[in-house]
């Protein structure tokens, strides 16, 4: 019985539709696709380097059921050569703080970046991805306000949903 139940779990993660009613989005002219629940809002925000250099950013956002889904992508100036450095100091910024209870090597095709999961000091859960890939920097959180239940569910349903074209 065991069995089924985590067989079923799997195939809900694997395909978040069947989840719920998401959608997935596809931005050509930032190299990915993600899923969201509903329509994500956009904005342009400032991302700020670790030597205070600052970036544009633009942030793909949703609040829903006791869950915050968002994608950061950060356009990198083309003399921006560190991309480790960047990646570890987007996953030290994200995790500063909490208690990081995952921390993987994670592929998406064959662009190499960072997997996390951390539980945050205010009960909240986060899936975290961080990838640099064609000159910009891709940061994923899926937020369960509350750890546990369906939020961390969809966070995580969020979380693997991350494509890069």
């Amino acid at each position: 019985m065991h069995l089924i139940a985590f067989i079923v779990g799997l195939l809900l993660l694997a395909n978040p539709a069947v989840a719920k009613d998401w959608t997935e989005y596809a931005y050509p002219d930032h190299s990915f696709t993600v899923a969201f629940p509903t329509e994500p809002r956009i904005e342009i925000a400032t991302y700020q380097g670790s030597d205070g250099s600052s970036f544009e950013a633009r942030v793909y956002s949703v609040a829903l059921d006791g869950s915050l889904f968002k994608m950061t992508v950060v356009e990198l100036p083309e003399n921006q050569t560190n991309g480790d450095a960047l990646v570890s100091q987007a996953v030290k910024a994200l995790t500063e703080g909490n208690q990081i209870k995952l921390d993987i090597p994670h592929r998406i095709r064959s662009v190499y970046g960072r997997q996390l999961a951390v539980a945050r000091s205010d009960g909240s859960f986060t899936y975290v991805a961080v990838f640099l890939h064609k000159k910009r920097l891709y940061q994923l959180e899926g937020i369960a306000l509350v750890a546990g239940g369906q939020a961390e569910v969809d966070a995580m349903i969020f979380h693997q949903s991350l494509d890069l074209t």
